[in-house]
């Protein structure tokens, strides 16, 4: 029985440019999150929409699609999920990719205190309701701002 040879992986040439950002599919798109959401059953459907219109609005490279089975957001890379089995009311993860990077330099400005650490890349802000959000609109933005740079 003769075995296959698989060829070497190739390197990539010193100071060649970055792979592109992967191509979204179909479920990267607002119609793809408003197509879940119309079929969503959640008591906190009306928050996750307002965290949608929020995020997006944080900045105009922010894109969306459906990953995880949840809302989620992008710029290059998906960086934010709803979290929607929070006990109470709403939750949104913060990530950095699915690639590894470097968080020695990564800091967050949260003067609030929304963030809770899940992870040194990674972390989650809970909405207890309508309200939360609404107050916390402008503290939500800055962090995703800050957020996107290091994705």
């Amino acid at each position: 029985m003769t075995e296959k040879r698989r060829k070497p992986a190739r390197k990539a040439a010193r100071g060649a440019a970055p792979k592109p950002a992967r191509k979204p599919g179909p479920g990267d798109s607002t119609a793809a999150v408003d197509a879940f959401m119309a079929g969503l059953e959640h008591p906190c459907k009306s928050e996750i929409e307002a965290l949608r219109k929020i995020i997006r609005g944080a900045d105009p490279t922010i894109a969306e699609g459906v990953k995880w089975n949840a809302p989620s957001f992008r710029t290059t890379e998906y960086f934010a999920t709803t979290h929607l089995r929070s006990k109470r009311g709403v939750g949104l993860i913060l990530h950095l990719g699915a690639k590894a990077r470097d968080t020695a330099a990564f800091a967050i400005d949260d003067p609030d205190g929304m963030l809770e650490w899940l992870a040194k890349d990674r972390a989650m802000i809970a909405f207890a309701d309508a309200g939360a959000i609404s107050s916390g609109k402008r503290a939500l933005q800055k962090i995703v701002r800050q957020w996107i740079k290091h994705v």
